[in-house]
């Protein structure tokens, strides 16, 4: 298991490793004005912060992922979460359209990472709003929150550019988080796991599995038995761990302050 505390600073990029990148973003210096919607706001230490993404990058680099840093957007305190800014499918990246007006600046760094790696690039457009936060891709399924962040016009849009590569859209209402991976995420075999008191509707899904913490809602699949998880989900772990995954967890405290989790720090490139 690998938890964080290196204050170290990452390379931007590393070499390739079979095949296995993400996109991953510093924290901006103004990371405490970022945005919360549910919880109540609670002092966050940038020094902190800096050493946990830093603790992030290196597990995922541990684990053979590829890193490379989207351009840093100072004036934008939740840049740090970079799956809202886009979202990936195959070789068609789909820029989002931000529900907050103060993360709409967020998108252009973004999109400069994706047609560097010779993407097709789409964007969404107001008044159609969408946060990669909302987006839960199962196979060929997409589920897509309907939050306060995202709009029934944004996943339509979404729908448009991704059914004719072969993609079903299910709208999934979102009321108690606030995002839908805030929520819930997808284990390698499609179970979605979540913790109860966030999940609107758990019926909406074909297998759902209830975790015991708020904090183990999320998680990254590293590849196909390993997991990344945060490690104030204890309980959860060790639930997953049983089920035979290997797990890796990571410090996150300060992101999990503003409603981050591990998905939202990072954008996997497969």
């Amino acid at each position: 298991m690998t938890s964080s505390g290196d204050s170290g600073r990452p390379a931007a990029t590393t070499p390739m490793g079979a095949g296995k990148r993400a996109l991953v973003r510093r924290p901006a210096d103004s990371l405490a004005a970022g945005q919360i919607t549910h919880i109540e706001r609670r002092p966050i230490d940038l020094d902190l912060a800096r050493a946990q993404w830093a603790g992030y990058v290196a597990a995922l680099q541990g684990e053979g992922w590829a890193t490379t840093e989207v351009e840093p957007a100072p004036g934008q305190p939740d840049s740090v979460f970079i799956e809202d800014a886009v979202i990936l499918f195959g070789d068609t990246a789909v820029l989002s359209s931000p529900g907050a007006p103060s993360r709409r600046g967020e998108t252009a760094g973004a999109e400069a990472a994706v047609r560097a790696l010779g993407l097709t690039v789409h964007s969404l457009e107001l008044p159609g709003t969408l946060d990669g936060g909302d987006v839960l891709k199962v196979g060929r399924t997409v589920y897509v929150g309907q939050s306060l962040r995202t709009n029934a016009a944004g996943a339509r849009q979404l729908a448009a550019i991704v059914e004719p590569l072969g993609y079903t859209v299910v709208p999934v209402p979102v009321t108690r988080a606030l995002h839908l991976k805030t929520a819930v995420t997808a284990l390698p075999d499609g179970t979605i796991i979540g913790y109860l008191p966030l999940v609107d509707d758990p019926a909406l899904f074909d297998s759902f599995l209830p975790v015991p913490e708020a904090e183990g809602t999320a998680v990254v699949l590293l590849d196909e038995t390993t997991l990344l998880l945060s490690a104030a989900a204890p309980l959860t772990t060790a639930l997953l761990t049983g089920l035979g995954y290997r797990t890796v967890t990571v410090d996150i405290t300060e992101f999990e302050k503003l409603e981050g989790c591990v998905t939202c720090l990072s954008v996997r490139v497969r």
